[in-house]
C-alpha cells in the first residue's frame, strides 16, 4: 500500500536529533533522489543525516521539493489484487504512533534491555509502563526496552520496577510454577541500562502506577 510521508513532530530523539518517519512511501523511480556522497550500499543499521549540516539540508530540501510538486504528490491508490489472498476485513482501532514509539524507545535505550542489558535486537520490545489501553501514552518516559520474556512478565504483573529504578520480582512465579531462578537473581537489582537523557528515563509517576495497579507482589 502506498502511504504519504508523515513526519511525526513528537517522535524526536534528543540524543541523536532525528525525526522518525511514521508512514513512509515510495516515489516513482524517475523521482528518486540520488545517493549522497559517501553513501554505502551495505549499510545494515541505518544512517543519520543532520539537517543542520549541508549534506542533510540538501537531502531534506530535495524531499520538500517533491512533496510540493503536484505531479509527484498526486500518488495513485494501491492497486487491488484480482484475487483475495486474505480473510474478510475486520475493524480494528490502531495505536497512534506505535511504530514511531517503538523506534524512539529502542534508540533511547541504545538497543539494550533496561533490566538485563541484552542487546540481541530481535528479542527486544518497547514495553509501556502504564498500558496504552489504560490511558498510557506513547512517550519514552512511559516505556522501557525489555527482553521479550521480561516484557510478558512485566505486563502480567510478575515483574515491576520501583520509582527508584530497582527490579522487583513477584513471589507468584515460584508459587505458581515452582521456578523462576533466573528472574529472582535480578530481584532488588538496579536497572542495568537507562537512557542517557534524564527526560527519557522511566517516569516515577508511571512506575508508581504499575507498582500499585499491576504488580502481584
Amino acid at each position: 500500500m502506498i502511504k504519504r510521508l508523515t513526519p511525526d513532530p513528537k517522535a524526536r530523539d534528543p540524543e541523536i536529533g532525528c525525526t522518525v518517519l511514521a508512514a513512509p512511501f515510495f516515489w516513482p523511480r524517475e523521482s528518486w533522489i540520488a545517493n549522497p556522497i559517501g553513501w554505502s550500499g551495505n549499510i545494515v543499521r541505518g544512517r543519520y543525516y543532520d539537517t543542520e549540516k549541508v549534506e542533510g539540508a540538501n537531502l531534506w530540501s530535495s524531499v520538500q521539493e517533491r512533496l510540493e510538486d503536484p505531479l509527484i504528490s498526486a500518488l495513485p491508490e494501491a492497486v487491488q489484487e484480482p484475487k483475495a489472498r486474505y480473510g474478510k476485513p475486520t475493524m480494528a482501532q490502531p495505536r497512534l504512533g506505535q511504530g514511531a514509539y517503538r523506534v524512539v524507545v529502542t534508540d533511547a535505550y541504545q538497543r539494550r534491555c533496561a533490566i538485563t542489558g541484552e542487546s540481541t535486537l530481535p528479542v527486544l520490545e518497547a514495553a509501556h509502563i502504564r498500558p496504552f489501553a489504560k490511558s498510557g501514552v506513547n512517550d519514552v518516559s512511559n516505556g522501557m526496552l525489555l527482553r521479550s520474556d521480561f516484557h510478558k512478565l512485566f505486563d502480567a504483573g510478575f515483574v515491576t520496577v520501583t520509582p527508584e529504578l530497582r527490579v522487583e520480582v513477584s513471589v507468584q512465579i515460584k508459587e505458581q510454577w515452582f521456578n523462576g531462578k533466573p528472574y529472582y537473581r535480578l530481584h532488588g537489582k538496579n536497572l542495568s541500562n537507562v537512557p542517557r537523557d534524564p527526560a527519557n528515563r522511566p517516569s516515577e509517576e508511571f512506575l508508581s502506577w504499575h507498582n500499585e495497579n499491576c504488580f502481584l507482589g
